[in-house]
């Protein structure tokens, strides 16, 4: 690889992000430039490295966002191989896009586990009645034709109140901007399909009947399971989906 393009020269789209997602992007656009075509084994990880001055395990990190992407393909002891041809860079973006959504849902994964668990344990009645109607109310929504997002951060944000914790409720209101973006590409997804639609309204019931039922175990484990389902569904979205709404959205998380 020549000098001619390297994280300088990288479009300021991309100037945010990790550094591995940087060079993921880069790296795209190189191929894109270079007219690689599908099948091209590329330099070694030191080349690489040299090329973008980053180390190693950067460049590991950008081969693995490509890859999950489909743009590249990895054979043990060969290197690195091309894939499938990127339509423009954006294409990086979104495959940054996300590597970052999943790492919101990792953190709400053990955000919204403790806080279900705790506030199976400390519910009021009242604070039930609250939830009851909040649940409702995201079921509104979306037979009304709304995403349906302020409603579920909503719900969620009011199951941290319920923990008589207020610095698990303040947590999550710190936390709000990436939450709600990472709800906003989900929920997108999830209503195009009427069996995710009605799998993600299972979970909110499983998670407030847990609740309800003052069991902090299942509480846990619902809300838990309710984060590694939009991970499934994030990691499961087709093409169309990235390229078009759910791919716009993303790059709002990055």
């Amino acid at each position: 690889m020549d000098k001619s393009q390297s994280l300088s020269s990288l479009d300021p789209a991309f100037a945010t992000g990790t550094l591995g997602q940087r060079v993921a992007a880069a790296l795209l656009r190189k191929i894109q430039a270079d007219g690689l075509a599908v099948g091209t084994r590329l330099p070694s990880e030191q080349a690489m490295a040299t090329h973008f001055q980053v180390s190693r395990n950067i460049v590991r990190e950008a081969i693995a966002l490509l890859k999950q992407e489909g743009m590249l393909d990895t054979r043990k002891g060969s290197g690195a191989f091309v894939s499938r041809l990127p339509g423009s860079t954006a294409d990086a973006l979104t495959a940054a896009s996300i590597e970052s959504l999943l790492n919101v849902i990792e953190v709400r994964q053990g955000l919204e586990g403790e806080t279900a668990a705790l506030a199976a344990l400390r519910r009021t009645p009242a604070q039930l009645l609250e939830l009851e109607r909040a649940l409702l109310r995201i079921e509104t929504a979306v037979a009304n034709g709304q995403d349906g997002v302020a409603e579920d951060f909503h719900f969620h944000l009011l199951i941290a109140r319920a923990t008589g914790n207020s610095a698990w409720s303040r947590l999550v209101e710190m936390f709000a901007t990436p939450i709600r973006s990472a709800v906003q590409v989900t929920r997108a997804n999830e209503a195009r399909r009427a069996e995710l639609a009605a799998q993600v309204l299972h979970e909110h019931r499983q998670i407030l009947a847990a609740i309800t039922a003052g069991s902090p175990e299942n509480a846990r484990a619902a809300a838990i399971e309710h984060m590694q389902q939009a991970a499934n569904r994030v990691r499961q979205a087709d093409r169309e989906f990235w390229q078009g709404d759910g791919g716009a959205l993303a790059r709002q998380i990055v």
